[in-house]
């Protein structure tokens, strides 16, 4: 098979600034670069370790059945802290079933980004 990963996930999102400062401070993503389109559309990639979401400043309908998932290894501190922010709860956490060795008490929850999308955290 000549694929190796995701390189990225690229999100739409109505307002690129609010969405960067949202991942960045209740996530710890980093904004690593800045790219318009030749059609002019802005784009921000942003890091977390080795995953890449990629934001793109389109304005279009939220986002509906879509989802990403952050691993923590400090679960109950990642929800608190969420929750204390205010960011929306979609999923109150559960636990979830194990899909390989390592995974067996896990639990997960699910929060509401500024555009609709759904960022599950488990761990």
């Amino acid at each position: 098979m000549p694929y190796k990963r995701i390189d990225h996930v690229a999100l739409d999102v109505a307002d690129l600034a609010k969405s960067v400062a949202f991942y960045e401070h209740h996530f710890g993503f980093r904004k690593y670069n800045d790219y318009v389109t030749p059609g002019g559309t802005s784009i921000a990639y942003l890091k977390l370790g080795d995953t890449v979401l990629e934001l793109v400043g389109e304005e279009r309908l939220p986002m509906q059945g879509f989802h990403f998932c952050l691993i923590s290894d400090e679960f109950d501190y990642a929800v608190a802290a969420l929750k204390a922010a205010n960011i929306g709860v979609v999923t109150e956490p559960h636990k979830t079933g194990a899909r390989e060795p390592g995974e067996e008490n896990w639990r997960r929850v699910v929060f509401r980004g500024p555009d609709g999308e759904h960022i599950e955290i488990r761990g």
